[in-house]
């Protein structure tokens, strides 16, 4: 006959009564299917994983997972079905585009908005140079410190991420703004230049750390890290839709497209937008959460976190 130690039958009798226990107070780990799950530009990762996500799922009773990538990218993966989500939440329309495109949403509605910035390390061999260059404002020179020989810029592939069209965008209005020819090219090198591309999820974390002097952010986010940056004029922040026609749409450049020809692309608003999948696996909890993040607590939550308020009307009605 097998003979069982007792400490044995201890643990195993504690397991069950652990599962039973866990079982009647609904804290069993969810089931991949019971997941709400959203997909957003990189950028919100603090704003999403840490304010809105978890508020939605206390208020609702649901278990939330955000992911978070380059919007373009992240579009494409949601778009030939290699990544899945209930709700899609976009910088500028681009990326929404995508999924219209591919006839999984129909509308998208603005949700906050920001601008971009210059961040930095304050503990860094620039920091007090961009410190001073930020307080100036009426003699700007934060342009001349990103071009100091030596200093490590950082910023994400335009080819990816919206993020990374804009900050090509900046200096290219910085240098006819400031009158400064080759400006652009001075700060960037070539467009992907790969010795400054990094995926944009880890941008501000390689910058905390060290590895990058200086890096491209949207004003929320670099508030959201609670990081020091430049604030830039409106004329080149991409912020102020009353520059969109006659001064940043002045601005272009050429990228590869998916088909190996060029495409032009061209400035478009910061504003984040939300859209519900027509995939949704929880299309009820999709629609919610649109909701949440328009209402009074979402919207605070924003702001919390460094976001403006939405602007524009939603895209495609």
């Amino acid at each position: 006959m097998k003979t069982l130690r007792f400490g044995s039958c201890v643990a195993a009798t504690m397991q069950v009564v652990a599962f039973v226990a866990a079982a009647m107070a609904g804290t069993m780990p969810a089931h991949a299917e019971d997941t709400f799950r959203v997909a957003y530009a990189g950028s919100m990762g603090v704003v999403m994983d840490k304010a809105l996500g978890p508020a939605f799922a206390q208020r609702e009773h649901v278990t939330y997972q955000g992911q978070g990538e380059g919007a373009y990218g992240l579009a494409r993966l949601l778009a030939s079905g290699r990544s899945t989500a209930d709700v899609f939440v976009s910088i500028t329309p681009g990326p929404m585009a995508i999924l219209k495109d591919a006839g999984l949403i129909d509308d998208a509605i603005p949700v906050a908005s920001t601008r971009m910035v210059i961040a930095y390390n304050p503990k860094g061999r620039f920091g007090e140079a961009f410190r001073l260059a930020g307080s100036d404002a009426a003699h700007p020179v934060w342009w001349k410190v990103l071009q100091t020989p030596g200093l490590r810029f950082g910023r994400t592939d335009p080819a990816t991420d919206p993020q990374g069209q804009n900050i090509v965008f900046t200096l290219m209005l910085a240098q006819k703004y400031y009158d400064q020819a080759g400006l652009a090219h001075s700060v960037l090198g070539d467009i992907r230049n790969p010795q400054q591309v990094f995926g944009e999820g880890g941008l501000l974390t390689r910058l905390e750390a060290g590895q990058v002097d200086a890096a491209s952010g949207y004003e929320s986010a670099t508030r959201s890290a609670k990081l020091p940056y430049v604030a830039l004029p409106d004329e080149i922040n991409l912020s102020n839709p009353a520059f969109s026609k006659n001064w940043y749409d002045t601005v272009s450049f050429a990228l590869p497209a998916a088909d190996g020809k060029e495409k032009t692309v061209r400035p478009q608003p910061l504003v984040f937008y939300a859209a519900k999948l027509k995939n949704a696996a929880h299309p009820k909890a999709a629609d919610d959460f649109l909701s949440f993040m328009t209402s009074t607590q979402g919207q605070q939550l924003f702001d919390e976190n460094g976001y403006g308020k939405p602007k524009g009307d939603a895209l495609y009605h």
